[in-house]
């Protein structure tokens, strides 16, 4: 068996808006924007800065978007352009840290230096090989725009920050051709490898043919000798490029992670994730099935499929993720990356753009038909105040309690709501099928039976500004004694400022309303990252008030249904900031 290690290094459009001569097109979600990252690369971020994360990690400045443990010290593997806040100019930027929290900065570990990556150092993975060595497989983009898989490994393994890397002369290890007809364009991000039965590593790299998604895999004895494998692990005709493709095994009992190499029988013991980031949507998706590790095929339990409709980690703004098996506490860990949510322009004046949500246990639901996601307890550690004004309350219909005596922009809330009369909910339309859309339809001035309910957060004294996490409760119309959960996200009265991007998210939380629903929030002044259920279902927002900054923030708990809602337990801490430097 082998540790591992895995690196989530995003390669996609940062934002939506695109400043008209700045563009460059390299492929389909690369774009570089040519004046900014020339002329902005000596600007200081600006003095006032009310939407920098107090406890998510970020770079000082610039454009940024993982993870892996070595003798006891966790380090992060980034992509960051150093000389702007938009994407360009990438480099493999790194980080150490001993909790997950607070991180120390490194020089870059990997920058174009050689042919074979003169064009650009773009995503990977890491492993950690049988003797202990860890080595990096990245995509480098080559002379004539090819994307190719190299290898780094570091140059001093006595230094356990691994601060000084080196690329090997036999660079590149895997390459497009006319014989084994792989997209040139569309052929990166390889993953963490894996060691099978027969002693081969195993390593696949997201792709596409035409409109078919594939998870190209490629076997080697030795690491660095590479042959492509007659068929894909998996791959999906219609959904477009994969992008930063994961695999891994979870275990069916117990919330414990499982090396990525690990060996059991898969119906017994285990079950495997494949995680695709969708180019065409610039969301994560998962499904859950079986590995055989004889044809080295992936097979999709039944009601999974490996395209849009699959489930994904988080119904908001979340992409590029990658995990990691954390072998000195026994989890499998989770990174995603977040963009901003204004402008190119607003990016470029605030001298910084892109955050890491904070780090996810996640393990595998009791039915096996979902992943459970939870912040790593190290978080927890930043907890300052505790209020608990909120006990074995009512909030009656259309009423507002105010939680007191938290730092509202930087706060870590966990409430427990409990719904009385569930045949007063709405009967929801068999229609009703996509989430996202019913809560936009459906924002938080729209009452139903049962809900909305939730909590208002970053909220300004009047209301003028807030961004409102809430459930809903339908009953399903074939059968009365069924009821579906809607958790929202709304962004819509956010901020003031008009040019923000202020979609609103929606996901279906798999849970029983009969029994009390959990909702927590980690608010940290620009970005709210919402646990519904549990962790059944997260939604991370970006917001950007004008009023709702700093200490003019504010924070509630609300129910704006038809019906009384009781509030079992509210707890709600200010957060001290993480050591980021």
């Amino acid at each position: 068996m082998t540790k591992e290690v895995c690196s989530n290094i995003g390669l996609w459009l940062l934002l939506t808006l695109l400043i008209g001569n700045y563009v460059v097109n390299l492929e389909a979600s690369h774009h570089v924007y040519k004046r900014l990252t020339q002329s902005t690369n000596t600007k200081s971020p600006s003095v006032n800065q009310p939407y920098r994360t107090g406890f998510h990690f970020q770079p000082p400045k610039n454009w940024m978007n993982g993870p892996m443990i070595y003798k006891g010290i966790y380090h992060l593997f980034y992509q960051w352009n150093p000389k702007g806040a938009v994407w360009g100019n990438i480099v493999w930027a790194h980080s150490t840290s001993t909790d997950l929290i607070n991180w120390d900065p490194h020089p870059p570990a990997i920058f174009p230096s050689a042919p074979f990556d003169i064009n650009g150092c773009w995503s990977g993975s890491a492993t950690i090989l049988p003797n202990g060595k860890p080595v990096i497989l990245y995509t480098g983009i080559d002379p004539k725009n090819q994307q190719v898989q190299n290898i780094a490994e570091p140059k001093n393994l006595s230094d356990p920050y691994l601060r000084e890397w080196k690329k090997s002369p036999l660079n590149p290890l895997m390459a497009p051709d006319a014989v084994n007809g792989i997209n040139a364009s569309s052929f990166r991000d390889p993953t963490t490898a894996w060691l099978g039965q027969d002693k081969k590593w195993r390593v696949i790299i997201g792709s596409k043919i035409h409109r078919r998604g594939l998870a190209i895999t490629y076997t080697s004895k030795d690491f660095l000798k590479w042959e492509k494998s007659p068929e894909p692990l998996h791959y999906d005709d219609g959904s477009g490029m994969w992008e930063c493709p994961d695999f891994f095994p979870v275990t069916r009992f117990g919330s414990n992670g499982v090396e990525t190499s690990s060996f059991g029988e898969p119906n017994e013991i285990l079950k495997h994730v494949l995680k695709i980031s969708l180019d065409d949507t610039k969301h994560d998706y998962y499904t859950i099935g079986t590995y055989d590790r004889v044809k080295d095929k992936f097979v999709p339990d039944n009601g999974f499929k490996m395209d849009g409709t699959a489930p994904r980690y988080d119904y908001g703004k979340y992409y590029a993720s990658k995990t990691f098996f954390d072998s000195a506490k026994n989890r499998r860990i989770l990174w995603g990356w977040t963009n901003e949510s204004s402008s190119v322009e607003d990016d470029v004046e605030k001298g910084w753009s892109g955050i890491q949500t904070i780090p996810r246990k996640i393990w595998l639901d009791r039915s096996g038909k979902q992943l459970i996601q939870w912040p790593v307890r190290e978080v927890e550690r930043l907890r300052t105040k505790q209020v608990k004004n909120l006990r074995n309350k009512v909030l009656k219909s259309g009423s507002r309690l105010e939680v007191y005596g938290v730092t509202a922009a930087q706060a870590d809330v966990e409430v427990l709501f409990k719904v009385r009369d569930l045949e007063k909910a709405d009967v929801i339309e068999p229609s009703w099928t996509d989430p996202q859309l019913i809560c936009s339809k459906m924002n938080v001035s729209v009452k139903s039976g049962l809900g909305p309910f939730g909590l208002m957060v970053l909220a300004s004294k009047n209301l003028e500004e807030y961004t409102s996490v809430y459930f809903r409760i339908f009953k399903a119309r074939q059968n009365s004694n069924k009821y579906v959960v809607l958790m929202c996200s709304d962004q819509s009265r956010s901020s003031l400022k008009e040019d923000n991007d202020k979609t609103t998210y929606g996901a279906f939380v798999d849970i029983n309303p009969h029994q009390p629903l959990s909702l927590r929030a980690l608010i940290d002044h620009s970005v709210v990252e919402s646990f519904g259920g549990k962790g059944r279902a997260c939604i991370t927002s970006r917001v950007y008030p004008k009023l709702a900054i700093g200490k003019s923030s504010h924070l509630f708990a609300f129910n704006y249904g038809y019906q009384s809602v009781d509030v079992l337990n509210l707890n709600a801490w200010s957060m001290n900031s993480a050591q980021i430097s």
